[in-house]
């Protein structure tokens, strides 16, 4: 994939005195983008660069942390360079990224050993299985992180690294390499690198390790020895709203680097979900469902993840239930790619031509399923073609497959929070996409709320703000978030029950499809 740059930018009558804008970095799976927010929570700028993908080798996905460094300087010195705004303007900048994808690299150089091994990527499939064979299975470590063992998370991600790149594990043990995933990596470099870079993460990031142990919120040194990763490898972990340092490179120079969070708690956040049962879905390269628990963690036994919601500078942590899917955007992109269309809203085109999906069902586990089958030996399936199937009804069981997983997963979380929820946030790039949010709502058999499509740069803003103390409470964040679009259902029952009959089925198609 070729980078595309692109500049929007809001031209602001003036410029306070007091450094009051939030400058954010929203590393994700298929770009990097810089946005500058106000004290208001109004994005003044936003800018974005995609990066490469590699995949070379079955299931492997890869992606180049030096080029996704290098794209946040660009970013920064393409928004700091325009009018009105300057460096000094920036009272904080916050850096939220993509989860679980992960980075090894050499303390002295700053340069990786190998790409990034993304959180798609499912070559730690053998290693799964390793681990599994205890009594617990996959749940061995679950009461510990909350997390199943799978390829997704980034523990295995490491014993992986430290096993296949020749003198890593040398190397680590003698303190010569560190490990993060993209927040840890960002935050590194740019607090000045070999020259006395910050090591951290936070609490969120930390959570999608399966290193961490979620109750008592430190690494896990019984599961470190089972997997034999040395500490010294690990950053430190802090809060979500704090500050780590000044930024010591480039035109950054002297910024207060303040907030780290994985995407999605972001997005939560930022949606204003800060209260117990209250949750959203990103929908972007895969479709992910978090609720707050408020500050008690639900270990889920139904195939939901338990994870860190955030942590501020209040020092309360707060616990949230999650569902995610391995594809959704990407499953669209996909099919653009197979059909050579020019781009994913030609999918959308294609979809709407069909009233219905005419029978067809799509299980998008290119890579696995993720939550709640957790199989890495599921793959994608196309089943109900028949001689009068066209390509709209292959596009809308493409974009159909998104909505029935959020389906799944909205019925699992409302078990094990022991409640009726009423609606559902909904925010990411895909819900542009009238059909689709139509087609969830009728799923659900739920309101949908839309707030701002970046909110997970809101949110992350908005915890850079709490670190620097620019603002006072997350109550404020309800100020920030404003509802632009509301879907209700319309769909019957009996439609309904049919639908996900025939995607229940569809999905036994799919799994344990490899040997």
């Amino acid at each position: 994939m070729s980078p595309s740059p692109f500049l929007f930018l809001l031209i602001i009558s003036s410029v306070a005195t007091m450094a009051e804008f939030i400058g954010v970095i929203d590393q994700g799976t298929t770009s990097t983008k810089f946005l500058i927010f106000d004290r208001q929570g109004r994005v003044v700028y936003s800018s974005f660069k995609e990066h490469r993908w590699y995949c070379p080798e079955k299931g492997w996905i890869e992606q180049d942390g030096l080029e996704i460094f290098h794209h946040v300087l660009a970013l920064v010195e393409e928004a700091l360079t325009e009018k009105p705004l300057r460096k000094k303007d920036l009272a904080a900048l916050g850096i939220t990224n993509q989860r679980e994808t992960t980075l090894l690299w050499d303390k002295k150089t700053g340069i990786p050993l190998s790409r990034a091994i993304v959180w798609q990527d499912s070559r730690t499939s053998d290693l799964v299985r390793e681990f599994s064979q205890t009594k617990e299975g996959i749940y061995r470590y679950h009461h510990k992180t909350g997390l199943p063992l799978s390829t997704y998370f980034s523990g295995l991600k490491l014993l992986w690294l430290l096993q296949n790149l020749p003198g890593a594990r040398q190397k680590a043990a003698s303190g010569e390499l560190l490990f993060g995933t993209v927040d840890s990596f960002l935050a590194w470099k740019l607090s000045g690198g070999p020259q006395g870079g910050k090591h951290s993460t936070d609490v969120t990031n930390a959570s999608r390790t399966q290193l961490f142990n979620i109750n008592s919120l430190k690494w896990d040194q019984e599961i470190l020895e089972e997997l034999d990763i040395p500490p010294l490898l690990l950053p430190e972990v802090v809060p979500s709203a704090s500050f780590l340092s000044e930024a010591k490179v480039g035109i950054l120079k002297g910024v207060p680097l303040a907030g780290l969070i994985g995407d999605q708690q972001a997005a939560l956040i930022g949606q204003g979900c800060i209260s117990f049962g209250e949750g959203k879905c990103t929908y972007g390269t895969g479709a992910f469902l978090l609720f707050n628990t408020a500050d008690k963690p639900i270990f889920s036994r139904r195939g939901l993840i338990t994870t860190l919601a955030y942590m501020l500078n209040d020092g309360k942590v707060c616990y949230a239930l999650e569902g995610s899917t391995v594809a959704a955007g990407s499953a669209v992109r996909w099919l653009k790619e197979l059909l050579k269309l020019k781009d994913e809203k030609e999918v959308e085109k294609l979809a709407a031509q069909a009233k219905d999906n005419g029978g067809i069902y799509f299980v998008p586990a290119f890579n696995g399923l993720f939550s709640p089958y957790w199989d890495p030996q599921a793959r994608a399936t196309i089943l109900g073609l028949s001689w009068d199937t066209q390509g709209s009804h292959l596009a809308r069981a493409v974009l159909e497959a998104t909505a029935f997983q959020v389906g799944e997963l909205f019925e699992l979380i409302q078990k094990e929070c022991g409640m009726e929820i009423l609606e559902l946030k909904v925010d990411g790039g895909m819900i542009k996409n009238d059909q689709l949010m139509q087609f969830q709502a009728d799923i659900l058999n739920r309101k949908l709320r839309a707030a701002d499509i970046e909110a997970t740069s809101l949110g992350a803003a908005f915890v850079a703000g709490l670190a620097v103390g620019l603002l006072s409470g997350i109550e404020e964040i309800d100020s920030w978030r404003k509802t632009t679009r509301e879907w209700v259902p319309t769909m019957g029952p009996a439609q309904r029950e049919r639908l996900l009959r025939y995607w229940k089925k569809a999905v036994q198609k799919a799994s344990r499809w490899i040997e």
